[in-house]
């Protein structure tokens, strides 16, 4: 029986359709035809095989895309609802590792369907000018598909890795009085010691049903901690870490470490569970978990980001190395300059760091100011676009005993917080005067602190009849930050420093008294001469620090 017969005779001249069987139809048909399949595989999987090819192979491709829909549909759902239960999922060690596992699978599934429209398409039908452009457009919807995929696989498993390197596998735990408080601490772990020494102190507290945080800091030359009740090192220092001007507070994590880690039997890091201890007992407050950066590794991730933006009150020398005869430091390494900037990892490092020709509030305010940075500026879509860089850069830099079956909670707290306002104390100036964490007067700590956790409850505070803007603390860079050697603030009884302005209405210093503009060299020029007194005047805002 001849050919034309046979398509004749097939019932409703289904032989002759030209999307399942190409050969007789036209040569732009079979463009057409070509670059359709191509989409139909790429939008609905499986329908290109139920129209032109295997039935059966689609009808199962089509179902696995019909489950996948539902499934992102119930995402969605939860993302709408129950967003922390969703992330929670996601985070979780052994989801996490199923939903990588069914990402690789659809990948793969997605890929061999695309191969499998390759076939349907019959590519020496097509004329020669029409192949390449088929090509093209069938690759790149297997990137988009099937490459899409995969990379989502990948980023999972990196997060999933980075999440098990960093979060601890513990218990999860219960908010305090309606709050989580976290200690964060910076510090610098080198060859030369055993466990690093904080040179920053923060606690972030939250509360755990709006978000709304609160920011604690307390001076690394703070004196006479107080450890709470349940902490071992209470018996040790029953009166607080009182052995003078050698027991400050950021010293606790190496003599732990080094002489009491016996007392910690199981703990993974006893300085940091110490000093975390040490902050709790001071400031009255119960912080259930930390966070320690490595201020080595920060600059790291700082990069990762793609640098930070500020606006800087001041100039900010890189300091070079210091001299112990002399107590002073040589020719800085550079300079960070008053104004709008963006911050590479080493800048940012120094920024948070240097304390020369300032005190040490200085150098808290601009870590604050670092810290928002950051907070700021990690966007979903930086996020996204650099995952695998600060997902690695956070493994190097950072150690917490937070569990990780409580980051869902935490980042759904997180989103909360973004955009409200956060309410900040510092022990020290400008909140109380420079000799304060010295001879510190615990009552009054507690009755600060209680009333700022207060003023950060809308409940807390109604309750506790504070006006809202009764306990408005100076925001990162606001106020007078003295210099070293400078007459301190005179502040009001009780410590409370007057109201300040607002982060961003500070004019950086970018000039002298006399209008001639400050230069790196004019400032290297001073130091050469010697006359760090005048450089002490130029830089003296340089604790004045904005987020952009």
């Amino acid at each position: 029986m001849s050919s034309s017969k046979l398509h004749d005779s097939a019932p409703g001249g289904a032989m002759t359709d030209p999307v399942r069987y190409p050969v007789s139809a036209s040569p732009h048909v079979r463009t057409k035809r070509a670059f359709v399949l191509v989409l139909l595989t790429l939008l609905v999987p499986g329908s290109a095989q139920i129209v032109a090819g295997d039935r059966r192979l689609g009808r199962a491709a089509l179902a696995v895309t019909l489950s996948v829909w539902a499934v992102l549909a119930l995402t969605l759902l939860l993302l709408l609802l129950n967003r922390p239960l969703l992330i929670n999922i996601i985070t979780n060690p052994f989801a996490s590792l199923a939903i990588v596992i069914l990402l690789v699978a659809l990948a793969v599934g997605w890929a061999a369907l695309f191969i499998n429209t390759l076939r349907l398409i019959r590519p020496v039908l097509l004329e020669p000018s029409v192949r390449p452009a088929v090509g093209f457009a069938l690759v790149l919807a297997l990137v988009l598909g099937s490459g899409s995929l995969g990379y989502a696989a990948y980023l999972l498993n990196v997060g999933r890795n980075a999440i098990g390197n960093i979060f601890s596998a513990g218990p999860a735990i219960d908010p305090v009085d309606g709050r989580y408080n976290f200690l964060m601490m910076g510090g610098d772990a080198g060859e030369d010691r055993t466990g690093r020494r904080p040179d920053s102190l923060s606690v972030l507290s939250v509360d755990a049903e709006t978000g709304q945080t609160a920011i604690i800091s307390v001076p690394r030359n703070f004196q006479n901690a107080q450890f709470s009740k349940d902490s071992p090192m209470r018996e040790i220092y029953p009166d607080g870490y009182n052995c003078g001007d050698e027991c400050l507070i950021n010293a606790i994590n190496t003599e732990v470490t080094n002489q009491h880690a016996d007392l910690y039997p199981g703990v993974a890091d006893p300085g940091a569970q110490a000093t975390m201890e040490a902050v709790s007992g001071t400031l009255g407050m119960t912080i259930q978990a930390y966070v320690l950066v490595d201020m080595e590794g920060f600059a790291t991730l700082i990069d990762a980001m793609g640098g930070i933006k500020i606006k800087a009150g001041g100039w900010v020398p890189m300091s070079g190395y210091f001299d112990d005869y002399s107590q002073t430091h040589g020719m800085p390494l550079g300079w960070i300059p008053a104004g709008e900037q963006t911050l590479d990892g080493n800048q940012a490092l120094w920024y948070g760091r240097s304390r020369e020709y300032v005190d040490d509030y200085a150098r808290i305010q601009r870590q604050q100011c670092v810290q928002q940075a950051m907070l700021k500026q990690l966007d979903p879509a930086t996020l996204l676009a650099k995952f695998e860089d600060i997902a690695n850069a956070g493994t190097q830099v950072v150690e917490s005993n937070i569990s990780s079956s409580q980051l869902g909670s935490f980042l759904d707290l997180a989103i909360k917080a973004k955009g409200q306002d956060v309410k900040r104390l510092t022990i020290g100036p400008p909140d109380f005067d420079a000799s304060f964490s010295t001879v510190p007067d615990f009552d009054q700590i507690h009755q600060r602190v209680d009333q700022l956790l207060a003023s950060a409850s809308a409940k807390g505070a109604q309750s506790a009849g504070i006006p809202d803007d009764a306990m408005a603390v100076p925001k990162t860079g606001a106020g007078h930050i003295q210099a070293a050697g400078a007459s301190p603030v005179a502040l009001p009884a009780g410590g409370r420093a007057p109201q300040q302005p607002t982060p961003s209405d500070f004019t950086p210093v970018t000039t002298t008294p006399d209008g001639e503009p400050i230069t790196e060299e004019m400032l290297n020029q001073l130091k050469r001469n010697g006359d760090e007194e005048t450089i002490r005047q130029l830089v003296a805002t340089n604790g004045q620090c904005a987020p952009l």
